[in-house]
């Protein structure tokens, strides 16, 4: 890599950090922004814009003088509404003293395996699955095991198949439901298989449920029903749900000790979520909800759309449940997923994510985003059929 300060000198930078791979999804999208008239399907951000209430309240506290410190776990009243919010919602029943206000659902991730893993400690993550993982892992210095999530069970795991990728290292599970990038979500057999499994050996278990709320038939149920024990953490954000990726607000659903060590950690980090994000966190909770309804109608028709023009030149991909992305398999090409999707930037200036972005297991296919405008989609999928009927084999 070039240096990106070649005129410095000084001691070299060889931390932790210095091993991380970057997320391939960030690298198409950087990527990208030197074509300023490609379509953009690479990146899972909402294009809508955050809702006026939910802005007001942010505002409004901003101007009241709400811009000074809060308590490490979040705001006294949004814990309490978002206590209200999970048994509404995600179907368990949570204290208030249960969660915690994390930077986004990526401050929650991190702060929980910190809270639950040391060095040296395996963490199972999915195959495929979200690349943050990985680089979570790599930063805290944790051994990361690949589980399968096979196409022919609809991208559901098997508990069966983890049990033998188990060491006596083996500290954490991370499943993601609904998910990114498969857009499965996985049914209550397949949970509470995996709910026996970490209680069989004695694992924590992180649910990654940033989409809870994007679902097209139903509303999935959350591991965190099943625990007995407190072994589930589950991780939410306010990011896809009410279309806030920039105001960075999640949180942490964690048995009380976990959850105090999750508010230790974000002491050491980030001190607190900034306040008026937190404010708008509130009004997003407790105000109108008609724009989640409204989203993920748009998703849903989007996703259908999609489907239509896929199914007009013969191209197979995974029918989401849930989240908004499409995982399309592109084996019929003859090619691979990278040079599939670097074809189809440099010849159709249409941008997606290769699937062995999200781990060995995700090729041979690619991932696009429902989020994005219905023109500049129905556009991107046709550039992505011709040249796919262009390259059969």
């Amino acid at each position: 890599m070039t240096d990106p300060f070649p005129a410095r000198r000084g001691k070299q930078a060889v931390g932790s950090a210095g091993g991380m791979r970057r997320s391939g999804i960030r690298e198409v999208f950087d990527a990208v922004w030197a074509l300023p008239e490609a379509i953009h399907l690479e990146v899972g951000e909402p294009n809508f814009p955050t809702p006026p209430h939910i802005i007001e309240a942010a505002a409004k506290a901003a101007r009241e003088g709400m811009t000074r410190y809060t308590p490490n776990a979040g705001i006294p009243k949004l814990r309490e509404a978002l206590a209200a919010k999970v048994l509404r919602v995600n179907r368990f029943d949570p204290k208030p003293d249960q969660i915690v206000v994390t930077t986004g659902g990526i401050g929650g991730l991190y702060s929980a395996l910190l809270a639950v893993a040391k060095p040296g400690d395996q963490v199972m993550i999915s195959d495929p699955g979200w690349p943050n993982y990985r680089m979570i892992c790599e930063l805290q210095g944790l051994d990361m095991v690949y589980y399968p999530i096979p196409a022919g069970t609809g991208f559901q795991p098997v508990a069966s198949e983890l049990a033998s990728l188990i060491s006596d290292r083996t500290r954490v599970l991370i499943i993601n439901s609904p998910s990114n990038p498969t857009g499965s979500v996985f049914d209550t057999q397949v949970l509470g298989d995996l709910y026996e499994l970490a209680q069989a050996h004695d694992l924590w278990v992180i649910s990654d449920e940033v989409y809870d709320e994007v679902t097209f038939e139903g509303t999935p149920l959350s591991i965190a029903s099943m625990d007995t024990d407190g072994r589930v953490i589950v991780v939410y954000s306010f990011s896809k749900t009410h279309s806030m990726t920039g105001w960075r607000v999640g949180y942490v659903v964690a048995p009380e000790p976990a959850a105090e060590l999750v508010a230790r950690v974000q002491e050491a980090m980030t001190s607190c979520v900034n306040a008026p994000a937190q404010a708008a966190a509130l009004a997003a909770t407790t105000g109108p909800q008609d724009h989640v309804e409204m989203m993920k109608s748009a998703y849903q028709e989007r996703r259908d759309r999609v489907f239509e023009i896929l199914g007009s030149f013969e191209v197979p991909a995974m029918t989401p449940e849930g989240a908004f992305y499409v995982w399309i398999d592109i084996s019929g090409a003859g090619t691979d997923d990278v040079s599939f999707a670097k074809r189809l930037l440099d010849e159709s200036l249409v941008a997606v994510v290769p699937g062995t972005t999200f781990g060995p297991n995700g090729g041979p296919y690619i991932r696009i985003s429902l989020a994005t405008a219905t023109d500049e989609l129905d556009e991107g999928v046709t550039r992505i059929g011709n040249l796919y009927r262009s390259l059969l084999i």
